[in-house]
């Protein structure tokens, strides 16, 4: 692969992880995480659901990922349609590949999901009725825009390993604001350190759901959220719009175009866990 950092036998031992990237009618981000995973000289394959239900291969795979976009339309609500296809067709596969600890991200419309699923914060798992929600920005309309993002240092995610205790990703999203159904959930996540990291200032400081800093109202300045394992990680923004250095908003200013952002910390830790894994 052209450009790749990883060479030799380190090389060949990531050709042999497999991740699948799952879309579905809506989804426009699959391409675009894809083309980082490749970047770390794994074998990606962007697949349709319906493909999976047909093939009954997701355990073939060493880690999932469910890419940003508009899932069916965010018809009814965002992720809800594509997380019932799942429950309904898949909830068996799903169950096994969660227990056997692999990683699965969900980005955005994926985070969305995640939650419609029940695996986030995942208190009762793969459930029908969700123990929390991404609702619509408190601004009222779509919000893009850079964020700082502070990282939670007791956090067990894996995601986050690598990752500086401040940086910078882009958000895309009408649906963002994190709500729990109520109070012993929020205090759940937050005892079990659940919250891998939160909107901040520029300063360091946490939004304290102050805008545009924190872009949606979302409650404890909540960006990302992992489940107890910390192998389920679902964030807002996007680590596939800040891994390379030229999408940075300050690139121009003495970085040079080939270097990584903060998103590459988040995606080579998943890669690296799974390498640990094999």
């Amino acid at each position: 692969m052209e450009g790749n950092i990883f060479l030799g036998d380190e090389f060949m031992q990531r050709e042999r992880i497999r991740i699948c990237v799952m879309r579905v009618g809506g989804s426009n981000r699959d391409g675009d995480i894809a083309s980082c995973l490749e970047d770390q000289g794994v074998n990606v394959e962007i697949l349709h659901l319906n493909d999976i239900l047909r093939r009954r291969n997701l355990a073939t795979y060493d880690a999932l990922i469910f890419p940003g976009g508009f899932a069916y339309g965010d018809y009814v609500r965002a992720g809800a349609i594509w997380a019932k296809r799942i429950l309904s067709f898949l909830k068996d596969d799903m169950r096994r590949f969660v227990e056997a600890r692999k990683p699965i991200l969900g980005i955005c419309n994926g985070f969305q999901v995640l939650v419609e699923l029940g695996l986030l914060p995942g208190f009762d798992f793969l459930s029908e009725q969700p123990q929390s929600a991404l609702a619509s920005n408190k601004s009222g309309h779509f919000e893009c825009r850079w964020v700082t993002l502070r990282r939670n240092p007791r956090s067990n995610c894996l995601f986050t390993r690598n990752l500086p205790d401040l940086f910078r990703f882009p958000v895309a999203h009408g649906e963002g604001r994190f709500i729990a159904a109520n109070k012993e959930i929020l205090d759940r996540v937050v005892e079990s350190n659940q919250i891998a990291f939160q909107y901040a200032r520029g300063d360091g400081k946490l939004a304290d759901s102050s805008y545009p800093e924190n872009p949606n109202g979302s409650i404890l300045d909540i960006a990302g959220l992992s489940d107890p394992s910390g192998t389920i990680l679902g964030l807002m923004p996007h680590p596939e719009d800040a891994y390379w250095g030229y999408q940075l908003p300050d690139w121009t200013l003495g970085r040079k175009p080939e270097a990584h952002g903060d998103g590459y910390a988040l995606i080579k830790a998943m890669v690296d866990y799974v390498e640990q894994a094999l």
